[in-house]
């Protein structure tokens, strides 16, 4: 399953629009931000239908899992967008990501957990907005907006580079810098956050896969609020740096770079 896709969820009350195109969005968000809301008219219509009162708009089928299915729900579901509750206890197991690998589903995971068994983008992990009533109708509209905003912008010379992995992506990194400059490898992402504490007072650039590091943000970002040296540089992945460098030409490699989503 890939590319992007519209969703609109309303009854007469409330509607959520938005849209998703990676294998695994995650929502956050504090309690009375409509989370709950979302999932239970999902819910709701997919267990009464058209008589929920609830209408459902996208291309592929949205279902809901819990406690007591998610296996059977995952291996029985084939491109579908199943959204899920922080009441299932199943997402933080190491058995809940391997299924999510080996389904040719997308996954909508309302959860306040970092869950590092989940390789799931940065730039998918949204909180939902709610912006009032529309004018004409007594309907509430709700839309996502991305927690973290990231430019891949780094303004100052940094001192040191926590590169992610220990192969290529390392490896050319080290080979580039300058030669005051210190390089080293995390060996993982999990390892980043705990790194970066050797290096307090110093200009650091972390640089890792965007694809993968979601898990991650929550208390890097925090960290970073109150230590401005701390700049990331988080790309697509490795291989995304080399196809946007131009060095491979092509009007396909174009739109790999533009819609990474459509070729996942």
């Amino acid at each position: 399953m890939k590319g992007k896709y519209h969703i609109i969820v309303q009854n007469a009350r409330v509607k959520f629009e938005f849209d998703i195109k990676r294998n695994i969005t995650i929502i956050r968000g504090d309690s009375a931000t409509g989370k709950t809301t979302l999932m239970n008219l999902v819910e709701t219509h997919e267990r009464l239908g058209d008589e929920s009162g609830i209408t459902i708009s996208c291309d592929k089928k949205c279902k809901t899992l819990n406690n007591s299915n998610w296996e059977s729900v995952i291996e029985q579901s084939n491109e579908c967008i199943i959204f899920i509750d922080e009441e299932t206890r199943a997402i933080k197991t190491v058995e809940f990501a391997e299924k999510i690998r080996e389904s040719n589903n997308y996954y909508v995971i309302i959860t306040r957990e970092s869950l590092p068994n989940l390789p799931y983008s940065v730039e998918e992990v949204y909180g939902i907005h709610t912006a009032g009533k529309y004018a004409d109708v007594r309907q509430t509209y709700n839309s996502f907006y991305r927690l973290y905003t990231m430019d891949n912008k780094v303004t100052e010379a940094a001192e040191v580079i926590i590169v992610e992995d220990s192969n290529s992506g390392f490896e050319f990194f080290n080979a580039v810098k300058g030669e005051d400059i210190q390089c080293i490898s995390a060996g993982g992402k999990t390892r980043i956050r705990s790194i970066v504490n050797n290096y307090n007072g110093q200009k650091v650039l972390i640089i890792a896969d965007g694809a993968a590091f979601g898990s991650e943000m929550s208390e890097l970002y925090l960290y970073m609020m109150s230590n401005p040296k701390i700049s990331l540089y988080l790309p697509e992945s490795f291989e995304w740096i080399i196809l946007a460098s131009g060095l491979i030409d092509g009007k396909r490699i174009a739109g790999i770079i533009e819609r990474p989503e459509d070729h996942m």
